[in-house]
């Protein structure tokens, strides 16, 4: 099974992962169901799991409000081939007469509890498979970080009956993660909590990182429908401004009318085609805690910088999106007709 194993790692360094792991069932035992293999795969063994980047040259001008595009497309396209690797080694590993399931990279989620759109559980973690497999760390955040690239990072992997050989989890002492918190400073949702953290244990081994809080939270500021931060000084690349709830009870009451007027709003081109999107459509205008988190603490506190001092997107009836002042921001939203103006803010019946 080693020759098997090192052929599999090579394929997806040489498709373009920059880093591979092999989890099993034997080191993700005693996880949480979304480390459990044998979900999507009864049979399942292994996993092989393996991690994309990100262009680095376009987070700063992403942060800045000086363009979107270049990096938003980057990203899609970067997972979307992070798919298309799982899906040819899957079926390499058919080829030689195993089973072997693709798992997505994102936006596939279990579908058999009540909620499932709001739990929004995939059917197999790829965070637990990198950080047991030592792809990389888990940050404060929760998201997987690398010494490579930190966290702008996109991972996939492939569950399979092939026993394969497991490779190690990284040590403790070389996570550079200095629980700066700065992925909570750009955080508008107040998704990570603060304090508190969760634990989980695989194989043996036990991993923390901050607990998320409500799904809603990510959903409506990561999702586009708004993202003015609480200071007002600066928002996402999301032009609505509408108020972002503290507690996570409130977040419910707050969705249907952002998505009212998400979906009334100038229809945005690109992006990624997700089910639980309202239109079916999904920008990035956030995932800044995603990119805000290098490697160089210099560097992470210069992108959150970059992000306080880049202004509030506001919206021209094209579609047009550029990055003023707030004050520049208040008075654009004031010459607007009311109608219009309700796309982007709460405006007083009065």
């Amino acid at each position: 099974m080693n020759e098997l194993t090192e052929s599999l790692k090579e394929m997806a360094l040489t498709l373009g992962a920059f880093k591979v792991g092999i989890a099993t069932t034997k080191t993700l035992a005693g996880g949480p169901p979304s480390a459990d293999l044998t979900y999507v795969l009864p049979e399942a063994k292994s996993a092989i799991c393996f991690a994309l980047a990100f262009d680095q040259s376009l987070i700063d001008p992403y942060f800045k409000k000086e363009d979107h595009e270049s990096l938003e497309k980057n990203k899609v396209r970067t997972t979307t081939l992070a798919n298309g690797i799982a899906l040819e080694m899957a079926g390499f590993l058919q080829q030689y007469g195993y089973k072997a399931v693709p798992q997505s990279a994102n936006f596939v989620y279990r579908m058999d509890t009540e909620n499932w759109m709001m739990d929004m559980h995939p059917p197999i973690s790829h965070r637990y498979l990198a950080v047991r497999s030592g792809i990389g760390h888990f940050g404060y955040s929760g998201n997987i970080i690398t010494k490579e690239y930190g966290s702008a990072i996109v991972l996939a992997s492939v569950v399979t009956d092939a026993e394969l050989t497991p490779t190690d989890p990284l040590p403790e002492d070389e996570n550079y993660c200095d629980e700066c918190k700065l992925c909570l400073s750009v955080c508008s949702s107040g998704y990570v909590d603060p304090v508190e953290k969760v634990t989980v244990t695989l194989g043996g081994k036990e991993f923390s990182y901050g607990k998320r809080r409500s799904n809603s939270r990510c959903f409506l500021v990561c999702g586009g429908l708004t993202g003015l931060n609480s200071s007002g000084k600066w928002s996402t690349w999301s032009p609505a401004r509408f108020k972002i709830p503290e507690k996570d009870e409130e977040f419910i009451a707050a969705l249907p009318g952002t998505i009212e007027a998400y979906l009334e709003r100038p229809k945005i081109k690109g992006g990624f085609f997700i089910c639980l999107i309202p239109g079916n459509r999904m920008e990035y205008t956030c995932s800044s805690c995603h990119f805000v988190c290098h490697p160089d603490k210099e560097v992470r506190k210069a992108r959150y910088r970059m992000l306080k001092e880049s202004g509030v997107v506001i919206e021209e009836p094209d579609g047009t999106r550029r990055a003023v002042s707030p004050e520049e921001a208040k008075e654009y939203l004031k010459s607007m007709p009311p109608e219009r103006r309700k796309l982007y803010e709460s405006v007083s019946e009065e």
